[in-house]
């Protein structure tokens, strides 16, 4: 494969990965906005509660979708037969949209409590949490079909889903709380319709007169879900890091500055959902690439694609620190409809300090891909356990409680930076040894 073929190759998946991962998260963004609008500060820290069982269902649904497209895309490159592994995802989501069930329909005020909901959040929180576990099954399969269509040659198709899905959640939030006065229950039952709308579009894929996958009769073998459950837990540590850190957060602000504070984390833990899609959107859009030559035997090109994420990536978010940095204070006031103070000036200060770290988080998250999509699950799971809980949980409660606020966003900043030094010396070091092994 030529270099500018490899290029022009990586530019398509890449940008066409960023904008439908952008427009797949602004399901949370959305519910962020329009709840801040109708239900105040309040209904902003509840949703934001209710943010890390979202990143559960959505890295569960990754997990599945990327891990078993990863197998999918390596049997393609050796020229084996592949659709089982589609069945296997199938199956595994199944099973994960079940439990998920289950705990929508029994569990969900004990966890919005486990959250940290009290007596002014509990209700929405609550409410929140219910349908959206309900809906898990929507979220699970449509996360599958997402990366498998993707994986089959038709990355453009799998934007236009997640854009389409996204769009159709921002316009039934704003006629689901405003003109029908649904509150919570609206916003969240937008959310659950969206992946709906999504997989129609998707079904188009089956259209085509040639597709790689589809339902067809295979039974349940162990040692291939297994294969996609391996490869797919980076992406599902990935997803949970911020739900992770979510909690943490928020349990630190309640301490430091109540519900306002937890208010005020919200727009900056919505806010870097949407950035952190941009480079999920540049790993998942290097992945196909990368595991198609990795089936090839075609090592120097899958480091070819990893120059260029790196690249995409520092360049990505220079751009969007500049942008936050300039722009704070009509961001943060964009979702404090109450003009609270208190609010505006934590936010302000949190956005300033904590989207310094989004370079080192955007490589964190190219090379983490790069290894999966390599079939190196080991250093691809060590990175998203450092960034989502080794690393960060520790320096939040340390740097907390030896500098305040300050301390709380400068966490994010230490614990990418260290993670990504982490990383780059991983693969270097994988590297050499493969020169050596030659």
């Amino acid at each position: 494969m030529e270099s500018k073929s490899i290029f022009s190759q990586f530019l398509k998946y890449a940008s066409l990965n960023v904008l439908g991962m952008l427009g797949l998260s602004c399901y949370i963004l959305a519910d962020t906005f329009f709840v801040s609008k109708g239900l105040g500060a309040d209904g902003l820290a509840a949703l934001n509660l209710a943010i890390p069982v979202y990143s559960l269902i959505n890295g569960t649904g990754l997990m599945i979708g990327i891990g078993g497209a990863i197998r999918f895309s390596v049997l393609k490159g050796q020229g084996k037969e592949a659709n089982g592994v589609f069945m296997n995802a199938l199956y595994l989501a199944g099973g994960f949209a079940l439990l998920y069930l289950l705990a929508g329909l029994f569990g969900s005020e004990q966890i919005a409590l486990l959250l940290g909901a009290d007596g002014e959040t509990l209700s929405m929180t609550n409410t929140y949490l219910k349908v959206l576990l309900l809906f898990s099954s929507a979220f699970l399969l449509n996360n599958v079909l997402l990366a498998f269509v993707r994986n089959d040659s038709n990355p453009r198709l799998s934007m236009a889903a997640m854009i389409f899905g996204s769009l159709m959640n921002v316009l039934l939030d704003y006629i689901f709380i405003f003109p029908l006065g649904m509150g919570m229950f609206g916003a969240v039952f937008a959310t659950g319709l969206a992946p709906l709308f999504s997989m129609t579009v998707l079904s188009l894929h089956w259209l085509k007169k040639r597709n790689g996958f589809g339902l067809k009769k295979a039974s349940i073998q162990g040692r291939s879900s297994l294969s996609i459950l391996f490869l797919g837990v980076p992406s599902l540590i990935t997803e949970l890091s911020s739900g992770i850190v979510i909690i943490v957060y928020n349990l630190i602000l309640l301490r430091l500055e109540g519900n306002i504070g937890v208010a005020a984390y919200g727009v900056i833990a919505n806010l870097s959902l949407v950035v952190v899609a941009i480079f999920t959107g540049i790993g998942q859009g290097m992945q196909p690439l990368i595991s198609l030559a990795y089936g090839k035997g075609e090592r120097t090109v899958t480091e070819k694609i990893l120059r260029y994420g790196i690249g995409a990536t520092v360049l990505l978010a220079a751009g969007i620190y500049l942008l936050l940095f300039l722009g704070a204070d009509p961001v943060v006031s964009a979702f404090n409809s109450e003009g609270n103070e208190q609010l505006q000036r934590i936010a302000q200060l949190g956005l300033k300090i904590y989207f310094t770290g989004i370079p080192f988080a955007g490589i964190n998250i190219v090379l983490c891909s790069y290894f999966a999509s390599s079939e190196k699950p080991i250093p691809a799971q060590a990175i998203s356990l450092m960034r989502g809980l080794l690393v960060i949980v520790p320096l939040a409660f340390l740097l907390s409680f030896c500098l305040g606020m300050k301390g709380v966003w400068l966490s994010f900043v230490a614990s990418e930076f260290l993670v990504a030094v982490f990383g780059a010396t991983a693969y270097w070091k994988w590297k050499e040894r493969r020169i050596s092994d030659r």
